[in-house]
């Protein structure tokens, strides 16, 4: 029991006093965890690069459709850059996984850049489906 108040507090720090954050397959927090889409890999960067152009919060730096990466700053509001990965790992399965750094004078962003993840992925989910991990 021990062990599992000491885990709790140690993904409470990294969560709120860091200024980077990333999705992963086994993400200790939910909504940190990769997301599927039921899409190909050149479809879900058009979709992405067409949101991120819309929201006008954002500047592409750079894409790869051979890598399956976008690379942004997000030049309004509290600044962040912030790199996005594509992989379809078969066909119309296809992973989205978000890395995020915050630009800021601290160490820490209270949270900002898993917030930030969080509310692309919400924002993607409405233009491509979503599939079950499983």
């Amino acid at each position: 029991m021990e062990l599992k108040k000491r885990m709790s507090f140690r993904n409470f720090i990294g969560t709120y006093f860091n200024n980077h954050a990333e999705t992963s397959e086994h993400h200790y927090n939910a909504s940190l965890q990769s997301r599927y889409f039921k899409t190909n890999k050149t479809n879900a960067l058009a979709a992405l690069e067409e949101m991120l152009h819309k929201s006008g919060e954002f500047s592409i730096h750079a894409i790869s459709e051979e890598h399956g990466e976008i690379s942004a700053h997000k030049r309004k509001g509290k600044k962040a850059f912030m790199v996005i990965t594509v992989v379809m790992v078969r066909p119309y399965r296809t992973a989205i996984d978000f890395s995020v750094t915050t630009e800021s004078i601290l160490p820490f962003d209270f949270g900002y850049s898993s917030k930030l993840i969080q509310r692309l992925y919400n924002q993607l989910e409405q233009e491509l489906p979503l599939v079950d991990k499983h």
